[in-house]
């Protein structure tokens, strides 16, 4: 099998970024794997698990990357990926939870405790306040593994959190 390696940006959102880092990696042979891309203010952040074509190493893929111009000013990693870069079960999507109204102190720490709770794994988080013109609200995503026995409890509980707290609850069924 070829050798994974995690390539992470960190650096100035800018367009373009996602096209330079994709056609780098594609003109040197690395496959993209789980990868996902987002802007943080005026930030932005790129990481994915790769799998390097036979002979090229992390630290070829991190030195290539540092050099192209739309990563200037970025914090460029590329290390060896220690872990099985195939999911098991419950790296599957079951569910997908919007919550959203008001900002709330504690809101992402109390949702992933729920989830502990009934044995669900997060699998993809996104919380993200929008600006006046959007509507003001902070909108958290999660794409959730529920394991089936649990999943009427686990999103009964999800949504009477939301409530409680003021917040709007919408539950999607179904995978990535």
């Amino acid at each position: 099998m070829a050798s994974v390696a995690l390539v992470s940006v960190l650096g100035p959102d800018r367009v373009g970024l996602v096209s330079a880092i994709a056609a780098h990696l594609f003109d040197i042979g690395v496959n993209l794997r789980d990868t996902t891309f987002a802007a943080l203010g005026s930030g932005a952040e790129f990481v994915a698990i790769c799998e390097l074509p036979s002979g090229l190493e992390a630290r070829e893929v991190e030195a290539g990357l540092r050099v192209l111009p739309e990563l200037a000013g970025a914090e460029v990693r590329a290390v060896p990926y220690a872990f099985d870069p195939s999911p098991g079960p419950a790296g599957s999507i079951t569910h997908r939870i919007t919550i959203s109204g008001g900002d709330q102190l504690g809101l992402v720490a109390r949702l992933a405790e729920v989830f502990k709770q009934y044995g669900a794994n997060i699998v993809r988080l996104e919380a993200r306040k929008l600006s006046g013109a959007e509507g003001g609200l902070y909108v958290t995503r999660f794409a959730v593994f529920i394991p089936e026995e649990q999943a009427h409890l686990c999103l009964a509980t999800v949504s009477n959190t939301a409530g409680a707290l003021g917040l709007e609850c919408e539950v999607e069924a179904g995978s990535l």
